[in-house]
């Protein structure tokens, strides 16, 4: 292919996408820099599948991406209702990208539920392809449309493809021992197969993928992949697809390395795994299912060979019950779950303050407040991370910034539990944990030293000469007292929430040594080492966007935008919540205006009000989605303006 034709001026998450024609045959290929597509339909047609592979197939073929999967919480939500859609937004280009997109190119709308739902997120000229065979008169009714909108006139907007993605995977079929039903069900795979054909990825991916996962089931293995090129050859084959695209590999976007497209859930599993071979410490995870946090669970009980133990609890309270049990056996513990279950593993995270000892508490943020929205993204568990604990018990907090970033994230938490004997909360989102991107594998030596040393004398002497073990004498540069694995002769003591005499452990109800113990917990915390914010600010700007966790794309995408367009912005974007990086007051001072966009009514402004007395705006959205590039630009752009 000729060289490529850039989108001028937006090069991440822009809406003019650059093309260049070339006929191949009687058909034509377009060269395109970046395309948004979003598949939809029942949560019963596979779209969830469907996306994860069209995303593999692309990871493979080398271009940046990013994804948005969106579903319904019932397990089977009712067919051919809005509330019943499920979709799944993939993004990817030739260069480097932050989000999922604003809005898609084309979508695949598998029944007029999945159109009605959707299609007020496209642009005008945005191509449509509908599953014709779906659009009977109660399906359309059912959603509210009184007319076919295939026929009323309503998408003349659009690029609309009617295509009979049912019929036409049945008759692909019919030489199958299979039943119309189950026939049916392979139609998400010939969706596959056309935009596998339309956007030219790779197929022998998808294949070997279907193999394995029917292996135990043949016949059932090669019908979907029957389907799957079927419906490769009806885009080669049909007039209705005169012209396919090709987005080039991101050559220049990525270091050279090893990549391969991860979820944030995964990442965050592969994170704790290589924190508990650094500090060559058995992993524990002590855990109740909960959505977003179960695939958590799920990836690491799959890897008993790395010396990881995973415990599905009857409940939250005995998911981090055990795991505080493991901490003091002397495991790296982690406790993964969601806003409803911390709330329940509060009094636990007290005590593990009061013991200091490390735990790792995963928190995978959902909608809230109570059951909310267990499928929906959103950053409002912060506070409660913060204070939701009777009296004061101060935890770390640490955010990851997008899915690949849930693996350092998780390294980092896991040094500060291990160097400061601290509970230390890692709060993720839906939107990462579903989410992916390309990760390059790190080598081996780039991964940090987390080896820790236990206790295992005497570690103070008496007056009179003797020496002893006091489990409460500290470190005096980290204030972390020694860690003393059960079973050490010698180093017997007392554990418990009730409060502890400095240096000796014993229980004591002593009010100076309350006052004492209280103030040396929140100064351990306080003193906890983390890097200094840095700050993008090339221009000498006068607005700072200030983010935290995963609204990260999108702010990064605003900001890009703004900067095309000549506005000037700084940007810094906070992994550590608490403590907050040592220069944030100097940084926040430099600035006549600060934003801070949240997914949440306001939780990380209150804070930075209440420490720094900065007057900072807060720009918050609680819809369970994530921000969009351009309404931040827009935003952005008003505080600029001022």
């Amino acid at each position: 292919m000729t060289s490529q034709v850039s989108s001028p001026a937006e090069q991440a998450d822009g809406t003019v996408v650059g093309e260049q024609r070339k006929p191949v045959g009687a058909k034509d290929v377009r060269r395109l820099d970046r395309v948004i597509i979003r598949f939809a339909g029942d949560s019963g047609d596979g779209m969830q599948l469907t996306g994860d592979r069209f995303t593999s197939e692309t990871a493979s073929f080398g271009n940046d991406l990013s994804t948005l999967p969106n579903f319904p919480a019932e397990i089977r939500a009712p067919a051919g209702t809005l509330p019943g859609v499920s979709s799944f937004q993939l993004h990817f280009a030739d260069h480097d990208i932050l989000t999922p997109g604003d809005a898609p190119n084309v979508l695949v709308a598998m029944n007029p539920a999945a159109l009605k739902a959707n299609v007020g997120d496209l642009p005008r000229g945005a191509e449509i392809i509908v599953n014709t065979d779906e659009f009977t008169r109660r399906a359309m009714q059912k959603v509210g449309y009184d007319t076919s909108p295939l026929e009323d006139g309503s998408l003349d907007g659009y690029h609309l493809h009617p295509v009979p993605l049912t019929a036409l995977t049945v008759e692909a079929l019919k030489e199958f021992d299979l039943t119309r039903k189950e026939a049916e069900r392979s139609k998400n795979m010939f969706a596959l197969g056309l935009l596998s054909w339309m956007y030219h990825r790779p197929t022998e991916g998808t294949e070997k993928f279907l193999r394995t996962k029917f292996a135990k089931k043949p016949d059932i293995a090669a019908a979907n992949i029957a389907a799957y090129r079927a419906g490769w050859n009806f885009g080669e084959t049909t007039e209705d697809f005169a012209v396919s695209y090709e987005v080039a590999p991101a050559a220049t976007a990525f270091p050279p390395g090893t990549y391969r497209n991860i979820s944030g859930n995964l990442a965050l599993a592969y994170g704790l795994i290589a924190a508990s071979r650094q500090a060559d410490l058995p992993l524990f995870l002590g855990s109740y299912p909960i959505t977003p946090a179960s695939d958590i669970l799920h990836e690491l009980s799959r890897h008993k060979n790395f010396g990881v133990r995973t415990f599905q609890a009857e409940d939250e309270i005995a998911g981090i019950g055990a795991a505080l049990g493991a901490a003091f056996g002397g495991s790296l513990a982690v406790t993964t779950t969601s806003g409803p279950g911390v709330a329940l593993k509060s009094e636990t995270i007290g005590l593990a303050v009061s013991l200091e000892l490390p735990l790792l508490v995963v928190d995978i943020q959902r909608g809230g407040p109570s059951t909310g929205l267990p499928t929906k993204t959103e950053q409002a568990d912060l506070l409660q991370a913060m204070y939701g604990r009777n009296g004061e018990a101060p935890v770390p907090v640490v955010a990851p910034r997008t899915p690949a970033d849930c693996f350092d994230a998780a390294l980092e938490a896991a040094r500060i539990a291990l160097e400061y004997r601290t509970p230390v909360f890692l709060l993720s989102d839906g939107y990462l944990a579903n989410g992916s991107e390309p990760w390059r594998i790190p080598e081996p030596v780039e991964l940090p030293d987390l080896a820790v040393r236990f206790a295992q004398g005497p570690n103070h002497t008496l007056d009179d000469g003797t020496e002893v073990f006091w489990p409460y004498k500290r470190d005096p540069r980290t204030l972390a007292r020694p860690w003393a694995v059960p079973g050490t002769p010698g180093l017997e003591h007392r554990i418990g929430g009730i409060e502890k005499q400095d240096g000796t452990g014993n229980i004591s109800y002593d009010p100076a040594n309350h006052d004492f113990m209280v103030r040396t917990r929140q100064a351990k915390i306080d003193g906890i080492d983390v890097p200094d914010l840095e700050v993008d600010d090339p221009d000498g700007a006068k607005t700072l966007v200030l983010g935290w966790g995963s609204t990260y794309g999108p702010v990064t995408a605003a900001v890009r935008r703004l900067r095309a367009a000549g506005e000037e912005i700084a940007q810094a974007h906070l992994r550590h919540l608490n403590p907050f990086p040592s220069n944030l007051g100097a940084v926040l001072q430099r600035y006549d205006t600060v934003v801070v966009p949240e997914m949440n009514l306001g939780q990380l402004a209150t804070l930075i009000r209440a420490k720094y007395l900065v007057d900072a705006q807060s720009y918050n959205q609680v819809n369970g989605m994530p921000f969009k590039a351009e309404q931040l630009a827009t935003v952005l752009k008003e505080a600029i303006d001022g």
